[in-house]
Parts: structure tokens; C-alpha cells; sequence
């Protein structure tokens, strides 16, 4: 806290800065060789006051930091670097609103360390605004608050100009349940907005002949990609025709996913292995379904992969299990195609032979998928 006695010496100083020093001024602002002798002194102490309450604001901050917040002494140097706390007033309603909503003291933290000038904010003013849109977006406020703790910056951006238009574009596609669904996964979106890549890259997947269905799909479970520079997605559509994929199918869309995928921007999941389509189709297979099927796989487990050639047995197990309704769509694939093949054999071969007789033989490339 900026001690009594320091303000009260400014003001001395200031008052004798102004006063006395006021008339010296010309003298020194020209240059005067020899300017008096009392206003050098009346310019030192007024700069080493200055320096003192800076450093008193400062240490104030970062002690604020620590015990209010719950930053390490490290953080709360670097967060201090971006915020200067005048008093505790302002930070307390800040700390006591996040609180009454709901926030643990981990989320707090997180928010705090990630964007330290929320402690300046009108909680009322500038927060409350903002969570009661989120909230209306068809998500809990346990998962509300794990967003907001994992993209803080969602409470800094401005509502009117960058997070109501990516929502009016959003809600012009998708239904208000699937908005939700992409601020829940995806919402840096709600950052970066949706006119520098996504606008132009939703273009080029409509001139390559992409039906709306699978556009709002691909938005949906793959917001990600379609936020790609435009360069390199129209290199990702590019390979993904060259592949073989026709655009119009939503197995185009998975594919677009793989690609991305392997390029650290999402991990597949068992679904993606699958498509949509497919899926869709309660397992009923038809000889070209077979076909698109093993060029999904083949995209994910096949040569260059981010799994590797020889988890490609793995990933046709997979799509067996997941059609007869033994997996869970959302399992991650790669805890699916990594386990050793003695452990994999036991939990996703072995014990499902009863129900499914031909896995074995579908591990081992005997019998195709089409045919189970």
C-alpha cells in the first residue's frame, strides 16, 4: 500500500515545484548555464518520491497478486508488468464476482496469470455482459468456466465488435446447440473472428462443390481447420482430391481433419476414423462404402501417417467395434491404435469374439470390413 506519509511529501514537493521552481523554469527549459540551485534539489526529491511510490505501487501489485490470487512470486512479476493496482478495492469486486459465479480458485488463478488486467475491470460492466451471453449458448457453467480458464482472452475481446458477429456467423450456419459446441472446442474463433480464414476458406470448400451438410459439419468438429491460412488450406483441399476424395461426401470431410491432424492441429477421434456418412448408415455397408472406409483408414493409420502403417489392422477393428455399437464414438484414436499388440488384442480383440467372431480375422487382413 502507498504509504500516508510518501503522498504527503509529494504533495510537498509539488507544491514547492510549483511555486518556486515554476519560475526557474524558463531559465532551465533554455538552457540557462546556471540554473538555481534549489530547483535542481526541488527536481531530484520530486523524482526520487515519484520512483519511491512507483515502487510501493509495484511491490503493492505483486504482493496482491500472491495472496489474492494465488500467482507464484515468478507470475506475479510478470502479471505485475501489465497491471498496476492503486488499492485493493477494485481487485477484491473483481476476485468476489468471479467467486459468486462460481469460479475455483485454480480458474481464478488461471484467469488472472493469463490476463491481469481483469483486476481493473467493472466486473458489472465489463464481465457480466459476457457470461450471460456465454451462458446462452446451450453449454454448462462448468464448462463455461474450463473455457474461460483455458481462453481467457474471451474476456477481453469486446462483445459488440468481435464476439457477437463470429456468433451471428456461426448461428447462420449451425443450430444454436452446435454454436455451443464449437465455443466449447474451438473458441478461439471467437479471437481471431471468422472474416481473415474462415469466410475465404468456407468459399473454396463451396466452389469445390462441398454441400452446405458437410461445410456446417466440418465447422462443427473441425472449426480448426477451416481457420488455417487459406495458402495452406487450399493445399489441404488440393491433396485431398488427389487422394481420391470426392468433395461432396462427408468422408472429404474427415480426410480434411486427418491432414490437420497430423499436423498437430487436432487429434483424431474414433468417429473421425469412421465418417459420418457411414456412421450414418447403422453399419450397413455397401462395396463402395467398404472402399471409402479403408481410404479413411488409410488416411489415418496407412503409410505417412501421424499413427503409423502398422496400426492400420488397429484402426479396421476400430470401425468394426464402433458399428456394432461396442466403442464409444468420441474415444480418442490414438489411445485406441497405440497400446502394445498383446495388449490391444486383448482388450479390443479377444474379448469381443463371442459378439463379433470375424475380428480376429479383420485384425489380420482376412476378411474385409464390408463382410462382418
Amino acid at each position: 500500500m502507498i504509504q500516508l506519509c510518501n503522498l504527503k511529501t509529494f504533495r510537498l514537493v509539488h507544491s514547492i515545484f510549483s511555486c518556486t521552481f515554476a519560475s526557474k523554469t524558463n531559465r532551465v527549459l533554455v538552457g540557462d548555464p546556471k540554473p538555481s540551485h534549489f530547483s535542481l534539489q526541488s527536481q531530484l526529491l520530486c523524482r526520487h518520491v515519484t520512483s519511491e511510490i512507483s515502487a510501493n505501487q509495484h511491490n503493492f501489485t505483486v504482493t496482491y497478486l500472491i495472496n489474492s490470487c494465488g500467482l507464484s512470486p515468478e507470475g506475479s512479476i510478470s502479471a505485475s508488468k501489465l497491471v498496476k493496482l492503486q488499492s485493493a478495492e477494485r481487485a477484491d469486486s473483481v476476485l468476489e464476482f468471479l467467486r459468486n459465479y462460481g469460479a475455483s480458485q485454480t480458474q481464478i488463478s488461471k484467469l488472472i496469470r493469463s490476463r491481469p488486467t481483469l483486476l481493473s475491470t467493472d466486473p458489472e460492466k465489463t464481465l457480466l455482459p459476457k457470461l450471460e451471453f456465454f451462458s446462452s449458448l446451450e453449454i454448462s457453467k462448468v464448462d463455461l468456466l474450463k473455457t474461460l480458464a483455458f481462453n481467457p482472452h474471451l474476456l477481453a475481446v469486446s462483445l459488440r465488435n468481435r464476439i457477437l458477429p463470429t456468433y451471428n456467423f456461426l448461428r447462420s450456419m449451425l443450430s444454436e446447440k452446435n454454436v455451443g459446441v464449437v465455443f466449447k472446442h474451438n473458441s478461439w474463433i471467437f479471437l481471431e473472428g471468422h472474416c481473415k480464414h474462415v469466410v475465404p476458406n468456407i468459399g473454396l470448400l463451396r466452389e469445390s462443390g462441398m454441400p452446405q451438410p458437410c461445410i456446417s459439419f466440418l465447422l462443427t468438429r473441425g472449426t480448426r481447420v477451416l481457420m488455417v491460412n487459406p495458402e495452406k488450406f487450399g493445399q489441404l483441399v488440393s491433396e485431398v482430391k488427389e487422394m481420391g476424395f470426392n468433395l461432396e461426401k462427408s468422408t472429404s470431410v474427415n480426410a480434411l481433419r486427418a491432414l490437420c491432424g497430423q499436423n498437430k492441429l487436432e487429434e483424431p477421434t474414433v468417429y473421425d476414423c469412421l465418417g459420418e456418412e457411414t456412421y450414418a448408415n447403422n453399419g450397413s455397408f455397401s462395396e463402395q462404402d467398404g472402399m471409402v472406409v479403408r481410404n479413411d483408414c488409410q488416411i489415418f493409420c496407412g503409410p505417412g501417417s501421424q499413427f503409423g502403417e502398422e496400426t492400420y489392422p488397429k484402426c479396421s477393428v476400430a470401425k468394426v467395434l464402433l458399428l456394432k455399437g461396442f466403442i464409444n464414438e468420441n474415444m480418442n484414436l490414438g489411445s485406441l491404435v497405440r497400446p502394445a499388440e498383446k495388449q490391444f488384442l486383448e482388450i479390443f480383440v479377444n474379448r469381443y469374439l463371442g459378439e463379433v467372431p470375424e475380428l480376429l480375422s479383420v485384425y489380420q487382413g482376412k476378411v474385409d470390413i464390408q463382410d462382418v
